[in-house]
């Protein structure tokens, strides 16, 4: 039973690390510019690890958006399988897209092809901003739900805050994802400034707490650590989510950024 809670954790660790928003908090208003830390083609592949055992693999990326639409956009794909071993008493092998725009990073329309153990499950949100409604799909059933305007899904939230996030320690951020019928209230949190070792190397990176005050999908434990670099990418090194023994952890293992990191 423990494995099987694990692989389920680390299939939400991994297909979007952080889950639940009133408005956002700005650093200042450069940070509304449409430059981004990340760019079309961006692939991070991670090692997921429980109790020093290899349990899957996550890998982020960054796709084209839609051609056809009249602001620009990206489409961000996360994919979580877990390792051959895992695999023979819980297999684990999701998928989630979401189409953002990268003017405002609000999600426009997300997919989630969840496939856990015997559990098969496909879910599409279509978010409707002139009306901050949402248009959520799951069991083959569509219900319309209304939904705060600044309002993220699970995977778009990760890169608002890898853009928007003043790295410095103290700062906070508050955001609002919506899934599965709720909407989550999260703050994140940079705890501190520190050099970690990794497949990286040694980088200077920033050790952000995302604060959930709710129960359930990690066990009861709750928080989640991600640490970011803090130079122009600020790619996400590691993710760390506690749960009843021990601790999963994700390390970025290929993807590793090439940037200028003297200060």
């Amino acid at each position: 039973m423990l494995l099987s809670n694990t692989t389920c954790v680390l299939a939400w660790l991994l297909c979007l690390l952080s889950a639940g928003v009133p408005g956002p908090v700005y650093a200042d208003e450069s940070a509304l510019s449409p430059a981004r830390p990340f760019s079309v083609g961006e692939r991070l592949t991670y090692d997921i690890t429980f109790l020093n055992i290899s349990a899957g693999t996550a890998v982020m990326e960054v796709g084209s958006g839609d051609a056809a639409s009249d602001h620009p956009s990206a489409k961000f794909i996360t994919t979580a399988v877990s390792s051959p071993k895992v695999t023979r008493f819980f297999p684990v092998d999701n998928r989630v897209e979401s189409l953002t725009d990268l003017t405002t990073l609000l999600p426009e329309h997300m997919t989630f092809r969840r496939r856990e153990g015997k559990k098969k499950e496909d879910i599409e949100y279509v978010f409707h901003r002139k009306d901050n409604t949402v248009s959520a799909t799951r069991g083959g059933v569509t219900e319309l739900i209304p939904i705060p305007a600044d309002t993220q899904d699970l995977i778009s939230c990760l890169y608002y805050v890898r853009s928007l996030l003043l790295l410095k320690q103290g700062a906070s951020q508050a955001l609002t994802v919506y899934h599965d019928k709720k909407i989550r209230q999260v703050e994140v949190r940079v705890e501190k400034i520190e050099m970690l070792d990794g497949p990286w190397g040694n980088l200077e990176a920033a050790q952000v707490l995302v604060i959930m005050p709710f129960q359930g999908i990690f066990l009861n434990q709750g928080n989640i650590r991600v640490w970011f670099t803090t130079d122009e990418r600020r790619v996400p090194l590691r993710m760390k989510a506690k749960v009843v023994i021990g601790s999963i952890v994700a390390d970025l293992v290929n993807g590793i950024p090439e940037v200028n990191h003297s200060k």
